[in-house]
């Protein structure tokens, strides 16, 4: 298993659910009908797919071996840019999630909140994951040793199969499946 070309291709799937938070807010600003519960699938999503399971990867493997083996650039480039873009992700889901139990609560300014949380996250991810894919990554394969790569596979693999057998992968291709086809 390569374990940096299978963080490429979970950024696919994070960020057809970022397609699904754009068109939602779309739905709101055109005062259309939506559910305020699947704002909670949303983040559901975010928190245990996109953060717990994909960032989880990132930080406890490719991440720590490239500040234990890369020295200060790599040490900047995570700490300075990586981490600190998954913390601000983090602040936007608190905020939206407590945006959102407002608007379902009746609260109308709320929307503007839901809104304005979920599309910062939005716009962060999409640049987060272009600057993981285009450069974090890439600068990962290019300089770390073939051991530590080789590494970063096995471990990939083993969290792959524990996260399989618990349904994770497949819980939450479901979940975009069924949120793009009620919102896109």
């Amino acid at each position: 298993m390569d374990g940096i070309q299978l963080m490429i291709d979970e950024h696919k799937t994070i960020k057809r659910m970022l397609e699904v938070i754009r068109s939602y807010c779309l739905r709101i600003i055109n005062g259309k009908e939506v559910e305020g519960e699947d704002v909670f699938k949303m983040i559901d999503f975010v928190r245990n797919y996109a953060d717990k399971h994909h960032h989880g990867k990132e930080e406890d493997l490719l991440f720590k071996f490239m500040t234990e083996e890369l020295g200060s650039t790599a040490e900047k480039l995570v700490r300075n840019g990586m981490l600190v873009e998954h913390d601000l992700g983090r602040l936007y889901m608190r905020e939206l999630e407590e945006a959102t139990e407002k608007m379902i609560g009746g609260d109308e300014e709320a929307k503007v909140d839901v809104i304005g949380h979920a599309m910062s996250y939005y716009h962060l991810l999409q640049r987060h994951i272009d600057k993981e894919d285009g450069m974090v990554y890439k600068y990962g394969e290019d300089n770390l040793s073939k051991e530590t790569l080789e590494r970063v596979n096995r471990e990939t693999e083993i969290l792959e199969k524990e996260a399989s057998a618990k349904g994770i992968q497949q819980k939450y291709e479901n979940l975009v499946k069924e949120l793009e086809e009620k919102y896109l």
